[in-house]
């Protein structure tokens, strides 16, 4: 049974990645917010009594079902309410800037140029571009094979699919991204 610092500490060490991972879905940063902390509510409130290495399989599946729920409401709202739509701000635009939150695991700043900080950027803000142009279950897949570096099992557990299909939405999600970086002349 996990105490109550070891769930802390595996939601510290979990937020981060979830964030940006509902980031990269919803693609609204207050939205994304939202989702991550009624994921971490859930997993309090339900699970907070499972072993801690059951913890990380748990949220996973949780944080995939908020966003789900997130996407069933908004097409409720958009379907029952869509003349209140002429009401929201024209500011509220879901940017989301992969660099604001990257943590550097090492402060480059001293050895690498400026010229070498902005190309490094520019890439990054490509291949932020080009993930967030996947389709869904492709970007799920993806993200969480190699963000969240799931396994197979993993992975397919926290998508509700089956193995296969994550090795199929993976396989595609690589091709493409690889097709759509050499297009662009990024070489990774």
């Amino acid at each position: 049974m996990a105490t109550e610092k070891e769930l802390s500490d595996f939601l510290k060490s979990v937020e981060r990645r979830a964030f940006k991972r509902s980031v990269y879905h919803v693609r609204d940063e207050e939205a994304a917010l939202d989702i991550v902390q009624d994921s971490m509510m859930k997993l309090a409130e339900h699970y907070g009594d499972k072993p801690v290495n059951e913890l990380p399989m748990l949220f996973q599946r949780i944080l995939s079902n908020c966003t789900l729920d997130w996407f069933r409401r908004q097409k409720t709202r958009r379907a029952l309410f869509s003349n209140l739509s002429d009401f929201e701000t024209a500011d509220e635009d879901g940017d989301f800037d992969l660099l604001e939150n990257l943590s550097p695991v090492a402060d480059t700043r001293e050895s690498e140029s400026a010229e070498d900080t902005t190309r490094r950027a520019q890439i990054l803000r490509e291949i932020e571009s080009e993930i967030e142009a996947l389709p869904g279950r492709q970007r799920e897949a993806f993200l969480l094979r190699y963000w969240e570096e799931l396994d197979v099992a993993e992975t397919a557990a926290a998508m509700g699919c089956s193995e296969g299909s994550v090795k199929t939405h993976c396989s595609r999600a690589v091709h493409a991204l690889s097709r759509a970086l050499k297009a662009k002349g990024i070489q990774l």
